[in-house]
């Protein structure tokens, strides 16, 4: 066989679709070593039949070719409309190809019947197999794969199809094929995905000596889609043999159980231990890191993927562009996400999003338009970034025109996110009556959180008849949400009603209900602190307050004055500034000055929205000090530095 001459690799590298290359054969090479020529690694439906319109112009199509055909087709997904000039060509032959591939075989063997049980998706593999003449164990493997498969994908809908795998299951055992490894794989990963964490521990009990490091990375994914993440560690400790698949695995477990520490401790683990990670532990190690808002340990992530040599794809670039974007470094986020060859939507949308959080609203609305100018169409995800983005700069115009646009020109249904976002847009503006009437001609019942959003603006604008009214509803839609009771009684303090105040909080503590305590998080040297109001239990507690209250002289001399109306409690005004002072973030601010350099910024990740005192007391510190603080709230990030914030008090 002489191959022609390769495409320049500029060519190539340019080339959106591959070309099989041109080849003179010889009229007795084998069928697997012509396809293996013609196709790429991983070939498409289309890319197949046109091989084997190749082989037929040779007069090498012959039905000792088709079994090898069927080979190296693809997996089809079920119910999935085909159009002309999508791969699959078109509707009628989405299924009929690999069995017209079949009957042409003339063949009984097992190689044959076994390809197409792997073609075809569930319930067609059952539907044949009792006609195959011939099996082997890999028959039962292709078979269980299947309707795996289809659970996988269907989730608890499908459910009533798991008895199928136990059928399967006992006809492995009376055609003597249940002890096969790849069988036994194939029935410990059908129970994981079913559910049935007892029959997958009783297969894999079952003959310990018949066991791959395969068959122990199924039972830890069993365990880990369970949620029982506890036998998961036992079983991933007990493994003679781990590869990435295994810490990959227990990473994404942890991160599933929200347990995001554990995981960044566990993918520290595996690249210490001198295991190379693939891309499903690095996204999920970003993925963790950035919901932390942990930047060290997101850049020690990336540092692993540029040290390894990894390619920088789709699902990387994006977990990338999320990661520093929600750690605090927008800029960074966009040099990634303008250095990537290719983009996809979740790419886009993680960058938009960004910019929104970070009160860059005019770049998030110009990056969709830019989005828009390729040619891509919005998701659901897309608009709640722009429309977010309006929300945060105040732009009212924008919001409401991009609303319109979800509906009439991208035909999508607008979901809770889109108004909420369009209810703190206009709540934000002032627009308090234009918020109510919105939600009140929602086509969806509203979500509490909406009245919330209304309650909230309420209290930012002064309006206390009305936040009163929305309060007392929200308080009887949800009587076990602290923040209604917290942002009522912000209302009546707000205008000095502390009988009303008293009602309030007496009416919360008798329904037992707590207000969320405020948190703190600040990472140093890799190493994560996390401060509570008051808190006294750090190690470096005693010079935390020590240097906290320099901090506060200093402040005072430069003219700061704390601002107390945030404390929902009718006390003195002295006891009001000392409540004030050790809030959670302040403890974290003077931790930085104590661990990290002079020219560092300080990083703080809060559960709580920042309370109006502790903005303008963080705003005075880089003023005075000249330190930079970035804090990310509930809220959105706030960019401090030389005495002004990147929400420009807009928050």
């Amino acid at each position: 066989m002489q191959l022609g001459a390769p495409p320049p690799a500029a060519a190539a590298a340019a080339a959106a679709v591959w070309r099989a290359p041109t080849f003179e054969a010889r009229r007795a090479a084998d069928a697997r070593e012509l396809l293996a020529a013609l196709l790429p690694p991983s070939p498409t439906v289309r890319q197949v039949q046109q091989a084997h319109a190749r082989l037929a112009v040779l007069g090498l199509a012959a039905s000792r070719a088709m079994p090898h055909l069927l080979a190296v087709l693809p997996r089809l997904l079920p119910d999935k409309p085909r159009h002309r000039g999508d791969d699959g060509g078109g509707d009628g032959d989405h299924y009929a190809y690999p069995l017209a591939l079949f009957r042409r075989a003339n063949s009984t063997s097992a190689f044959a019947s076994n390809n197409l049980l792997r073609v075809l998706p569930h319930p067609l593999p059952l539907t044949l197999f009792s006609r195959f003449r011939r099996r082997n164990p890999h028959s039962f493997t292709f078979l269980l794969a299947s309707i795996s498969n289809h659970l996988n994908a269907a989730g608890p809908s499908a459910s009533a199809c798991s008895f199928l795998g136990s059928h399967v299951h006992a006809l492995a055992v009376k055609a003597g094929a249940a002890g096969d490894l790849f069988v036994r794989n194939a029935l410990v990963h059908f129970y994981g995905v079913s559910g049935d964490v007892g029959a997958m521990r009783r297969v894999f009990d079952e003959l310990p000596r018949v066991r791959d490091v395969l068959t122990w990375n199924e039972v830890l994914a069993g365990y880990v889609r369970a949620g029982m993440m506890t036998v998961a560690r036992e079983v991933f400790d007990e493994m003679p043999v781990r590869d990435e698949i295994s810490w990959s695995t227990l990473v994404g477990g942890y991160v599933k159980e929200e347990e995001l520490e554990v995981a960044l401790g566990v993918f520290r683990n595996m690249v210490e231990q001198g295991v190379r990670p693939n891309q499903a532990a690095v996204v999920t190690a970003l993925s963790a890191a950035a919901r932390l808002g942990l930047l060290e340990h997101g850049k020690f992530v990336h540092n692993v993927v540029q040290r390894s040599g990894m390619p920088v794809c789709m699902n990387v670039g994006a977990a990338l562009v999320d990661m520093y974007a929600k750690c605090g470094c927008v800029a960074v986020a966009r040099e990634v996400f303008d250095g990537m060859r290719r983009r996809d939507v979740f790419a886009w949308n993680a960058m938009i999003c960004g910019l929104a959080a970070h009160g860059l609203g005019r770049d998030a609305v110009e990056l969709f338009e830019r989005f828009i100018s390729e040619g891509l169409s919005p998701t659901n995800v897309t608009f709640v970034g722009v429309l977010n983005g309006c929300s945060r700069s105040g732009l009212v115009a924008e919001g409401r025109r991009y609303f319109k646009l979800i509906v009439e020109k991208y035909r999508i249904e607008p979901e809770m996110e889109h108004y909420g976002c369009m209810v703190d847009l206009l709540g934000r503006a002032g627009l308090v009556p234009e918020a109510i009437e919105l939600i009140e001609g929602m086509h969806i019942a509203p979500d509490p959180v909406l009245w919330g959003t209304i309650l909230s603006s309420c209290k930012t604008h002064g309006l206390v008849d009305l936040g009163v009214s929305v309060g007392n509803k929200l308080i009887e839609l949800d009587p076990t949400h602290s923040g209604y009771y917290v942002l009522l009684s912000g209302i009546y303090a707000k205008a000095n009603k502390w009988d009303e105040v008293r009602e309030v909080r007496k009416l919360m503590s008798s329904r037992g209900t707590n207000k969320s305590a405020g948190w703190s998080l600040m990472e140093a040297h890799g190493k994560v602190h996390k401060f509570l109001v008051g808190d006294t239990y750090h190690k470096d507690s005693v010079q935390i307050y020590d240097t906290l209250d320099m901090i506060n002289k200093r402040l005072t001399e430069a003219g700061y004055v704390p601002d107390v109306s945030s404390v929902l409690h009718d006390i003195g005004e002295e006891e009001k500034v000392h409540a004030v002072k050790v809030h959670s973030e302040r403890l974290a601010i003077a931790y930085g000055f104590i661990v990290l350099e002079a020219g560092s910024p300080i990083r703080i990740v809060k559960n709580l929205r920042v309370c109006g005192d502790c903005h303008e007391f963080s705003k005075m510190v880089t003023m005075v000090f000249q330190r930079e603080i970035i804090v990310r709230d509930g809220s959105r990030f706030h960019h401090m530095k030389e005495g002004k914030c990147s929400c420009l008090d807009y928050w």
